[in-house]
């Protein structure tokens, strides 16, 4: 019969286990170091999704044969995979080096800090043209091959106006979120080559392998190709859309989104209960929801106003439709007719497709890390 010793040395064993786990972590971490510097040096992106897939096919059929969770080891590959692909961030290579100079119009703030230093580590030239510069942008932005606007949506257009001419071969970009209006004032202030860029990320990103951004056409598209290669050799992934069809689009995947966050938090913040006392009692779904609600919270509310009130007059057909499904659906509470809720339910899923088995496993991994959180808090 099993005694106390038995389990003191059965957690021995573990305990072994676990040292010769970090041991391999450690000898995996100096290779893949190794393989970032032959990627810096040969110019090959950091990302490789054909060699990902294989990778994790693999190891996952090795689980398969040796009784171990495929699940488990494919989670514990993707968390390594994740901080190799930060530790190949020191030092990049080089894509185009015609674009340098670069000048960051707004460099000095959290965009525009991040995208100077990733430049930087790809050896570019950067210099920054902020508030403190203005009285030497003349001499700033002469000979400047690639000129980014990083500055907040309302002040764009004024910055851009004021800029001084520009050389006719200097690439002039912009990475806001919306895309027609900046785009137009672009090509206004500038008669060479023009991009709109919309990095789908915040500055808080640990690395840039699998950021989506967003590629608007502009002026003389060609002389973008640079620029582009240079943002597939970091990992992102490049998404080629129309002006008009991006802000369409991102009406509702960040003004609507940002909009019914927004109100959440508001209500939240007018009741009764505390916020501990929510996340004392909370599933791991709601407690997903309370931390997205908590990071725009997180984020800065001059940003997240400005993306608000850029498009507002575009989304307030959009807003109607949200207050009409809202209307009917608490109408369907209050009669109690629960087959139209059902009805509701079914048509909303039908838009899913066959997506809603996809979304259940991914949520099903995200709900697991939620709840290990609450555990360990």
């Amino acid at each position: 019969m099993a005694n106390i010793s038995d389990l003191a040395q059965l957690r021995q064993g573990i305990d072994e286990c676990d040292a010769q786990l970090v041991a391999l972590l450690a000898k995996r971490n100096g290779i893949t170091q190794k393989i970032g510097e032959i990627k810096q040096q040969t110019g090959a992106p950091l990302h490789a999704p054909e060699r990902e897939a294989e990778l994790l096919a693999a190891r996952r059929q090795e689980a398969i044969n040796q009784n171990v969770s495929p699940d488990l080891v494919e989670d514990i590959l993707r968390r390594m995979m994740r901080e190799a692909y930060q530790n190949q961030q020191a030092k990049l290579a080089c894509a185009a080096p015609s674009l340098s100079p670069i000048v960051i119009v707004g460099g000095q703030g959290a965009m525009g800090q991040l995208f100077a230093q990733q430049f930087m580590r790809s050896d570019y030239d950067v210099k920054i043209l902020d508030k403190e510069q203005q009285d030497d942008a003349q001499s700033i932005l002469t000979g400047a091959k690639l000129v980014m606007i990083s500055v907040p949506i309302n002040a764009l257009e004024s910055v851009v106006a004021k800029l001084p001419k520009l050389d006719d071969d200097c690439l002039l970009v912009d990475i806001t979120s919306v895309k027609q209006s900046p785009i137009k004032a672009l090509k206004a202030a500038h008669s060479g080559p023009v991009v709109g860029l919309h990095p789908m990320f915040g500055p808080d990103i640990s690395h840039w392998v699998k950021q989506t951004v967003v590629v608007c056409e502009g002026r003389e598209h060609k002389a973008a190709k640079g620029l582009l290669e240079q943002l597939q050799v970091w990992g992102c992934q490049l998404v080629e859309l129309d002006a008009k069809k991006h802000d369409e689009a991102m009406q509702i995947i960040q003004v609507m989104r940002h909009l019914t966050t927004f109100v959440y938090g508001q209500f939240l913040a007018k009741q009764s209960h505390t916020l501990a006392e929510l996340r004392s009692c909370s599933s791991p779904i709601y407690q997903l929801e309370l931390m997205m609600v908590g990071r725009l919270f997180a984020q800065s509310p001059e940003l997240y106003s400005d993306i608000m009130l850029a498009q507002f007059d575009d989304v307030e057909s959009l807003l109607a439709q949200y207050q009409d499904t809202f209307a009917q659906t608490l109408e369907k509470l209050r009669v109690g007719d629960k087959a139209a809720l059902m009805e509701a339910f079914a048509d909303a899923k039908s838009y899913f497709s066959d997506s809603t088995a996809h979304f259940l496993t991914q949520s099903r991994s995200l709900l697991n890390k939620a709840n290990d959180a609450k555990v360990l808090d």
